[in-house]
């Protein structure tokens, strides 16, 4: 919440900057932490976590303006893909260059790469377009007539009671807790599922660790060039996202309730996989959805979202065998799961929109 109004207000070139620079730095020293004591491992992780919650409301601050509002959603596409692929990337050559330089040297090789990140955003990128030495006058023109409106310079943000008193608002919410909640119900328990219901262990599959963030980067990028291919063609910004929010919602919780008739591990890896590829859908939903009703405000208003969302994923991941224990049955909490995506996708439909509401 605080990296996204720091976003807002310094922009998003410099706060992205110091957040990357602040987790590279809890990596390099994840080793040193490790080898004092459980608490100063916990410190470190805890800069970490603070760090990178900064990258997506900073996202928001910056997409809205780089990009017209007919490109917005195949950006975040993007965006989101270099996030899932980067996750492919580190579960398969993790464990290879371990092997070769030790597990310190790889937690330091990786911090080196984030500070060549920065080295790099640093010289190429500015917060806004208008700031840019490079880019060309028909590319920027292209930019600011596709922007939404934006508030009068030096007006004050809205207040939470503001904020809170928008139904539309609560849509986005509403869909942030829900998305986080279905989407770390199945990353993280989908191994405790199949070893439970299959006895196998997806641990010792390595394929796992690396298909669904795959599949994830590919369906987000798709959802997002449709999503922005419909804009064109004429239909709302408002009716485009709900189309891509039902589809990210009923897709998974269709997923969940087709589970219990899956025969085999296999079977039910596809179709957990396809969960995840269709909750991607949601990137091009509610994610973008933020930056059409409040684009000046994108990056505070997101953290105010996923704050709120990653409570209810530590309520699902932490409380998921209380309520698997409650319900008697892991198929009772995914049928749960799946009730959830579907009351989620019908408050959303009916109060969401495509409209600027703070301006």
């Amino acid at each position: 919440m605080v990296g996204g109004a720091l976003a807002d207000r310094y922009g998003g070139k410099k706060v992205m900057a110091g957040a990357a620079a602040l987790w590279s730095l809890a990596t390099f020293l994840t080793p040193w932490a490790a080898s004092q004591s459980a608490i100063m491992l916990l410190a470190i992780r805890v800069l970490f976590g603070l760090a990178q919650g900064v990258a997506f409301p900073t996202m928001s601050t910056l997409l809205p303006k780089w990009f017209p509002t007919h490109e917005r959603a195949t950006a975040v596409g993007l965006s989101m893909g270099g996030f899932h692929l980067g996750n492919v990337v580190s579960f398969l050559a993790t464990p290879i260059i371990m092997s070769h330089i030790g597990l310190a040297r790889t937690f330091a090789f990786f911090a080196s790469l984030g500070y060549l990140w920065i080295s790099v955003w640093l010289l190429n990128v500015e917060s806004d377009p208008i700031d840019s030495r490079t880019i060309r006058k028909s590319e920027l023109q292209l930019i600011l007539a596709g922007r939404s409106k934006s508030k009068v310079k030096g007006s004050k943000s809205p207040s939470l009671r503001q904020v809170f008193s928008k139904m539309e608002m609560w849509a986005i919410i509403i869909a942030d807790v829900i998305n986080k909640w279905g989407y770390f119900v199945l990353l993280s328990w989908m191994p405790v599922y199949f070893k439970t219901v299959y006895n196998v262990n997806l641990k010792q599959v390595a394929w796992f660790s690396s298909i669904p963030w795959g599949v994830m980067a590919l369906s987000g990028y798709v959802a997002g060039a449709s999503a922005d291919l419909i804009i064109k063609s004429g239909l709302s910004i408002g009716r485009v996202r709900k189309i891509m929010q039902s589809i990210g919602f009923i897709g998974p919780g269709v997923s969940l309730l087709c589970l219990r008739f899956a025969q085999t591990p296999s079977v039910a890896a596809v179709i957990m996989t396809a969960a995840l590829g269709l909750n991607s859908c949601s990137q091009a939903g509610y994610f973008c959805n933020i930056q059409d009703i409040a684009p000046t405000y994108a990056g505070s208003l997101h953290g105010l979202t996923n704050g709120i969302g990653t409570v209810a994923a530590i309520v699902s991941t932490v409380g998921a065998g209380y309520f698997i224990q409650w319900l008697g049955s892991f198929q009772a909490f995914l049928t749960l799961t799946a009730v959830l995506y579907f009351s989620a996708i019908v408050f959303y439909n009916i109060y969401a929109t495509g409209d600027l509401i703070f301006d």
